[in-house]
């Protein structure tokens, strides 16, 4: 077992997001020392960590430290021995995607289109797109939607009480028609999944921004385009420069966020040739509720 002093929590210097050193995730954790990661956890929205070397079965062990593994969805994507995580990748094997390589494209929190959406998403890099000249490509970005809710007048944080957004598996590709055939199969299994605007964090009890434009098409009860103009309204706050850690990705990270707390994209500023392959899980279920 690993003792709760090595534990050092580096904070990222931005509004969100620490490095965890000292740990290896391939051996168990006490509860002490899994209480200060998840502590950590709940402080800082994003936690990483680097020059890891999990096996499947561990990083699922760590995982379900934050709660019950989640049901995939795109399970085609899905690891054969180990369908608990999906291949977040564009390698291609005979033309087709290996992996789910439109994965996080737009702004967004996972599965918020569930009526439970997950706690925590981690992923584990495997291999990183690099250039010729060393140069990473493929960065994450993560916003504080906590930070943002703060960062609204009380006019509107009042406006906001009781409004219910339409979250859409689909989103934008329902609308472009962009989804792989085998995807929309299933997007066409999900409902429409109503959820309030603003949700109450189940661990921190802060107020979080729960819209995002890419799979928020509406709000219950309110005209499309004065919805619309809201969301984007909302959704543009959530993205500020200064609500945001960007991530610079390095084979061997771990890392893991707060699906209650933040939104996050993936930069597509590479292709193939240049390969990228990301272990994904998430773990844990969450009432969503003003």
């Amino acid at each position: 077992m690993q003792a709760v002093t090595d534990i050092e929590v580096v904070p990222s210097g931005d509004a969100l997001g620490a490095e965890i050193r000292g740990i290896d995730l391939s051996r168990p954790l006490d509860d002490e020392t899994f209480g200060t990661i998840e502590a950590a956890f709940n402080e800082h929205s994003v936690l990483y960590f680097r020059n890891q070397d999990l096996k499947p079965e561990q990083l699922i062990e760590y995982a379900r430290r934050f709660g019950e593994v989640q049901t995939l969805g795109f399970d085609h994507y899905a690891m054969n021995d180990h369908p608990e995580i999906l291949y977040v990748s564009n390698i291609q094997d005979k033309g087709k995607d290996i992996g789910y390589a439109d994965a996080g494209s737009v702004w967004h929190t996972d599965m918020s289109y569930e009526p439970h959406p997950p706690r925590a998403t981690m992923l584990h890099a495997k291999e990183v797109p690099v250039t010729e000249d060393g140069t990473v490509l493929g960065d994450t970005l993560f916003a504080s939607a906590v930070k943002a809710y703060e960062s609204l007048p009380t006019g509107m944080q009042e406006k906001l009480q009781g409004l219910r957004a339409v979250h859409d598996v689909a989103g934008r590709r329902r609308k472009t028609g962009t989804a792989d055939p085998e995807d929309q199969k299933k997007h066409e299994a999900y409902p429409l999944m109503p959820h309030p605007v603003v949700r109450v964090h189940p661990w921190t009890g802060k107020k979080v921004i729960y819209v995002n434009n890419g799979e928020c098409g509406a709000i219950e009860g309110m005209e499309e385009s004065e919805a619309l103009a809201l969301i984007e309204e909302l959704a543009d706050t959530v993205v500020r420069d200064e609500f945001i850690y960007r991530h610079k990705w390095a084979v061997g990270d771990v890392i893991m966020w707060d699906n209650c707390a933040v939104q996050h994209l993936a930069l597509k500023d590479y292709k193939l040739p240049l390969r990228r392959m990301m272990w994904r899980i998430t773990v844990g279920y969450t009432d969503v509720y003003e």
